[in-house]
């Protein structure tokens, strides 16, 4: 069915246009744009409203963007449940009602306890843009300290409870960007932080010099003792974490996304300092446990799938490693809990997860629900059980309670989504790339669909920073799916399906390969006959934003509606905001030399756009508050492209306000965001919604 219904498009603010160049390795390269990357300006603010005027005014129209909200909002309201943990005397939580913002961390001491709610971020702020951004406890659980994002920034603020009376104690701590808290003892936590920048934007300017500090309790932040980083080992990234029985101060540091130094330090000699495990940031590893003082290592050193290792604290170099579980064929993420370890491994990008002893000594293969993914396998190493969690595209996650010692598995909490599975199924497909590459994809879809190609059809992807895409049940998907449509995802080149290989042919020079990935799986769909090119959108986030960029600049008559969201899209500049210099592993630099300038500026979809191209139906979103990936590239990517498009179809771009790069979002701001892309992928595929109560 068609829908009939004309949108009237209002014309696109006028976009001043600067006279600005750069000159890289003899190439002069123009950005006339250049002006929107200014966050602070009245003139840019001005561009928001206006192109937000546009945007709204457009979907306002859509005759069943209603129906559709409250269809979302209908699906969304059911109780959500997360697994539970222990802490000191209680047993935590999170929850929410249904519609509420904000997940609701709640405790009791017992099975049988009085619930109470410990901490509730939608009193955070009125309009529920200020979210809980993680909670940790000291050990005894007697303390404990969380963290707050306002409007989705990366930059938080961490404030102090005594856990047992509930109440603020201290200073409220400022100023802290990409840090977890690490207690020791009751004394006080571990943190990092940059230093806030003194010129430019907050939300923009580049930061560097990530620190590691101790805070102690009752004392001034001002006062807090550096304990790593700073102008002596520069560093964009250092995190820190203790092992359980809190002997050692484990320290990550580095440069990009990929690679790390590792540093280990015994807090139980007063005057000791770090020892050095990893020298240099070429690979991948973290300590995962111990034993007094022997660790428990995971390390792609000559093993790009990972392995687990052991070595003793006083030589924990990699020379005096030995092999405890060996490198596979397959992904290896390991955890720990009740004395055994557990082995996640991805297998075609879906859950295999064997259960091992201190010694390395296989116990059991643990019998998972199905294929899709199981998360979770954590606990202390005191712990009888564990939970876990598995989904795939069409099961809503599944909470089980594993018994460690039997390795039997109960049901703890299932979804309350109002969702029937069994009407809809998952298919896993390999097809072949550009370069004859074999790429996996997982394409879900009502039973009984008719191969005709008229299927609506979202095409999803990222191939980027090792990352792996695994099945996961969305919400926002069931919209999809229960109207006929086809939900596609493509496990691409540069994510971490199949290790640090699949990885590196996705980097740097070979970026190109991802792009490539991704257009030959919407190949596939419409050689199939999945669906087609006018009924083909594609979709991704970040990394994936750049990925839908270069995707509609390379081929854009192969897809009818693109969401590039907070999406990676000047390459020549991405490195010069917050911390984008730490993408340049999988990037490269314009500064590199004057091939990779030459690589970059050809796929960058900014750069790459042309004049009169007739190009998908777009609706880039960004938000005001993402300081990960600045708007900036979202702006001047939305401006070239209403500039340059020719044709009927319309681009607009989506801002949030009061928002980051996603994480945090208020449950209103989810369903409006989603509500409004499917119902623009709808009208421009001229399709008519069937409204489901």
């Amino acid at each position: 069915m068609e829908s009939k219904k004309d949108i009237l498009l209002k014309p696109y603010p006028k976009t001043e246009k600067i006279d600005h160049n750069d000159n890289y390795f003899g190439t002069v390269v123009n950005d006339p744009y250049r002006w929107l990357e200014d966050d602070r300006s009245e003139n840019t603010k001005k561009w928001v409203a206006a192109e937000n005027d546009v945007t709204e005014d457009y979907l306002a129209q859509i005759p069943f963007r209603e129906a559709m909200r409250e269809r979302l909002e209908n699906l969304w309201n059911f109780e959500k449940v997360t697994a539970p943990f222990e802490e000191g005397a209680y047993t935590y939580y999170y929850k929410n009602d249904g519609l509420q913002n904000q997940y609701v961390l709640y405790r009791k001491k017992g099975e049988d306890g009085k619930e109470e709610v410990f901490l509730d971020p939608n009193k955070f702020s009125e309009d529920g843009t200020t979210s809980l951004a993680g909670v940790s406890f000291s050990k005894d659980g007697s303390l404990a300290a969380y963290q707050i994002s306002e409007g989705g920034s990366d930059w938080r603020k961490v404030i102090l409870l005594d856990a047992a009376k509930n109440q603020v104690i201290g200073d409220t701590l400022i100023d802290v960007k990409f840090s977890g808290l690490a207690w020791h003892g009751n004394e006080g936590f571990y943190y990092s932080s940059y230093d806030k920048p003194k010129d430019g934007s907050v939300l923009s300017a580049m930061t560097d010099q990530h620190k590691l500090y101790f805070h102690k309790l009752n004392t001034a932040q001002k006062d807090d003792q550096l304990i790593f980083g700073g102008s002596t080992t520069p560093r964009r990234y250092i995190g820190a974490n203790l092992s359980e029985d809190e002997r050692f101060l484990i320290v990550s540091a580095a440069n990009t996304t990929s690679g790390n130094e590792l540093y280990v330090k015994d807090l139980s000699n007063a005057g000791a300092g770090f020892i050095t495990v990893v020298d240099n940031m070429e690979k991948n590893h973290y300590i995962i446990d111990n034993d007094g003082a022997k660790l428990f290592i995971y390390t792609e050193l000559n093993a790009p799938n990972g392995k687990v290792v052991t070595a003793d604290f006083t030589n924990p170099t990699s020379a005096n490693w030995k092999d405890l579980i060996k490198e596979t064929d397959q992904v290896l993420s390991p955890s720990t809990g009740g004395g055994k370890i557990f082995a996640n491994y991805l297998k075609d990008a879906t859950s295999l997860v064997k259960q091992y002893d201190r010694s390395g000594t296989l116990e059991r293969e643990i019998d998972l629900p199905g294929l899709g993914t199981a998360a979770g396998f954590g606990a202390k190493q005191k712990d009888k059980s564990l939970y876990y969690s598995f989904t795939n595209y069409v099961n809503p996650g599944t909470i089980y309670k594993y018994d460690i010692a039997s390795g039997k598995s109960d049901v703890y909490k299932t979804s309350a989504i109002k969702f029937d599975p069994s009407g809809y199924e998952s298919k896993q497909v390999f097809y072949t790339s550009k370069d004859g590459t074999r790429v996996p994809m997982i394409i879900t879809y009502k039973k009984g669909i008719k191969l005709d190609g008229t299927n609506p059809t979202m095409l999803y992807g990222y191939g980027g920073f090792n990352a792996s895409l695994t099945p996961a049940f969305s919400t926002s998907n069931v919209m999809l799916l229960e109207q006929g449509g086809v939900y596609a995802v493509a496990n691409l080149r540069g994510g971490g399906e199949y290790g640090e290989n699949w990885h590196l042919a996705g980097t740097k020079m070979k970026k190109q390969n991802v792009f490539d990935d991704f257009i030959a799986a919407a190949e596939y769909l419409i050689s199939e006959k999945y669906t087609s090119s006018d009924r083909l959108a594609i979709s991704g986030g970040s990394n994936g934003g750049l990925l839908v960029g270069a995707a509609l600049t390379q081929r854009p008559e192969l897809f009818k509606v693109a969401f590039p969201a907070v999406g990676v899209l000047d390459m020549l500049r991405y490195h010069k905001f917050t911390a984008g210099a730490g993408w340049a592993f999988d990037y490269g630099t314009a500064d590199d030399s004057k091939e990779m300038f030459e690589y970059l500026h050809a796929y960058s979809p900014y750069h790459a756009l042309k004049e009169g191209t007739a190009y998908p139906a777009t609706m880039v979103t960004t938000a005001d508050h993402d300081d990960r990936v600045v708007p900036a590239h979202s702006f001047k990517f939305a401006a070239r492209l209403q500039e340059y498009n020719t044709g009927d179809n319309p681009v607009l771009i989506r801002i949030d306000t009061k928002a980051g790069h996603g994480a945090g979002k208020s449950t209103a701001m989810v369903i409006a965001e989603q509500t409004d892309k499917w119902a623009f992928m709808f009208q421009n595929m001229q399709l008519n919604y069937k409204e489901i109560k």
